[in-house]
């Protein structure tokens, strides 16, 4: 069980009573408590009243959400952590595998986070805040009812004030006595509180914290991202070389073909100068498309929005584009969504027989949502040879996904969600 690194540090410093250690503990129990007690109330009435009405289904979704009432309760404990834990616990729950709440729920009951997280609600509920209540109210009425001895007794008139219905004290000498009394106990008070709230932490980062599999998993996330980034450089790389070597070759061999064909030379040279000219420019005009297809300039010099109106600019079908994207967004990104983007857009002009195309999106928490929507006739699917399984593959590249929604009779939605790390976005 892996320990609480702020709060045991400082027990173990001189300068543990003088700072703010004592206090974010006894907060940290203290709330703890009150969590506790409204975690009990709330399993106990989903489990009564869940198992009252099953018999008329109207208790299934009761008892689906006392499965599931870890789930906030745990998202609550990470974010309380931090009173006594400098050490932010990461996430442990994935991205659904769909749209919709039938996906989340199905993704949800097949992590063991969640079954985990039940468990901490279990013995929140019905161990942990008995034992913190007890604690924290321990100390607050032993310090907190001598403390306030000359208070009462000043409410009294100065007759009398009685000590933790122990003893009367009649005087105030006496009473500042036991205000004297209650200020020494509080250090002694505040290292059990400490030791409680040290162990309290480590126990829920241990029963909160992801498993080896979920770190692992991380760790190929990121060699997946480093090889993602590798290969649009090496992208970048193969249109830099092609444009500015073999495509500027190419263009000096065209107008030296060209001047060559002003001087007038006698046939058959004329003609085997045109036709190697026009082999020139058509080599050249293949090179160029070769070059876009790779990785647009357009797209490296001013990035995505100016790269999809340029590739709305070449399509066949009227597009209107309506993107409110960052000045920049990562490289990987906008190379896969930029590509996806264009794969739609080819789609809806060979196949959809659409009239006008719209292109829209925004960051949105955290997440690139691009919306490619035509009023074509519909009937599209991932698996009929369109590519599309490919652009599916793609974003998965990027922990993204593509959502297709194509009804017989139009429209054609699809939808292209991207991790964009560091964007915040709308809400």
């Amino acid at each position: 069980m892996s320990s609480s690194p702020g709060l045991q540090q400082a027990l173990w410093q001189r300068s543990y009573l003088r700072g703010p250690w004592p206090w974010r503990a006894a907060l940290y129990l203290l709330t703890g408590s009150l969590v506790g007690v409204l975690t009990f109330v709330v399993l106990l009435l989903l489990a009564v009243a869940g198992g009252t009405l099953v018999v008329l289904l109207v208790g299934l979704p009761l008892l689906l959400t006392l499965a599931l009432s870890g789930i906030p309760l745990a998202a609550l404990e990470r974010r309380r952590l931090r009173l006594v834990d400098p050490c932010p616990l990461a996430p442990v729950h994935g991205e659904p595998d769909g749209t919709g709440l039938t996906a989340w729920l199905r993704t949800r009951l097949r992590e063991r986070a969640t079954w985990r997280e039940l468990a901490y609600a279990l013995l929140t509920a019905f161990v942990l805040w008995p034992v913190e209540a007890v604690t924290v109210g321990a100390a607050l009425t032993v310090c907190g009812g001598l403390i306030a001895v000359p208070v009462v007794l000043a409410v009294n008139g100065g007759e009398e004030a009685r000590v933790l219905k122990l003893w009367l004290v009649h005087s105030y000498p006496a009473a500042f006595g036991t205000l004297l009394a209650g200020l020494l106990l509080l250090p002694v008070f505040a290292y059990p509180l400490g030791v409680l709230a040290a162990w309290r932490a480590a126990l829920t980062r241990a029963l909160l914290t992801d498993s080896g599999a979920g770190e692992r998993l991380r760790e190929l996330d990121r060699s997946r991202s480093r090889l993602v980034d590798a290969f649009e450089a090496e992208r970048r790389r193969i249109e830099r070389d092609l444009h500015d070597g073999a495509q500027q070759r190419l263009v000096a061999l065209s107008m030296t073909l060209g001047l060559a064909r002003l001087e007038g030379p006698a046939e058959p040279l004329a003609g085997l100068l045109a036709k190697a000219h026009g082999e020139a420019d058509t080599a050249l005009v293949e090179i160029r498309e070769l070059i876009r297809g790779i990785h647009p300039r357009v797209l490296t010099d001013r990035g995505l929005g100016a790269a999809v109106e340029d590739v709305a600019d070449r399509s066949v079908v009227p597009v209107d584009v309506d993107l409110h994207l960052p000045e920049r967004l990562p490289g990987a990104v906008e190379s896969g969504v930029y590509f996806a983007v264009c794969e739609a857009l080819a789609n809806a002009a060979r196949h959809s027989g659409a009239a006008l195309i719209r292109v829209s999106g925004q960051v949105v928490r955290g997440r690139l949502v691009v919306e490619v929507a035509d009023d074509g006739r519909g009937g599209a699917a991932a698996g009929g040879g369109t590519g599309l399984q490919g652009v599916a593959d793609r974003l998965s590249v990027l922990d993204g996904r593509l959502v297709l929604s194509s009804p017989p009779g139009g429209p054609t939605v699809f939808r292209l969600e991207v991790p964009v790390p560091g964007a915040g976005g709308r809400t």
